[in-house]
């Protein structure tokens, strides 16, 4: 069992910077790929990034691509996602998730999930 707390949402203006933290409760944190997802309301959950075991890999959703980095810190059993150029398209709920796998990118890949940290960019 892994549980994960996200924290580092907020508000910010179009144009900041965020960085979303995903602390995990397992000791076996290096055994997981790393995911974020978001979701707007009225609308899907859609995948964002996801890194492999060990930082080697990773894949983003080409909308964030060259704005977000995905990170993680093995020692601290932590995912990070560092958001820059934020826009008003990004405002969502933003889930972190922890698979098996090496980069999956399908929600239902995932089998332990955050609760979810509100990211909200004003125009």
């Amino acid at each position: 069992q892994v549980q994960l707390v996200e924290s580092g949402g907020g508000l910010v203006q179009a144009g900041g910077s965020l960085r979303l933290s995903c602390a995990a409760s397992a000791r076996t944190f290096v055994l997981y790929a790393m995911g974020w997802f978001r979701q707007a309301p009225g609308k899907e959950r859609e995948f964002v990034a996801v890194i492999n075991w060990n930082g080697g890999r990773t894949f983003y959703a080409d909308s964030v691509k060259g704005r977000f980095t995905i990170s993680r810190d093995n020692a601290k059993n932590t995912a990070y996602l560092q958001m820059n150029t934020l826009k008003p398209e990004d405002t969502a709920l933003y889930y972190c998730a922890a698979a098996r796998g090496v980069v999956p990118q399908r929600s239902g890949d995932y089998a332990y999930w955050g609760q979810g940290t509100q990211v909200t960019v004003s125009s």
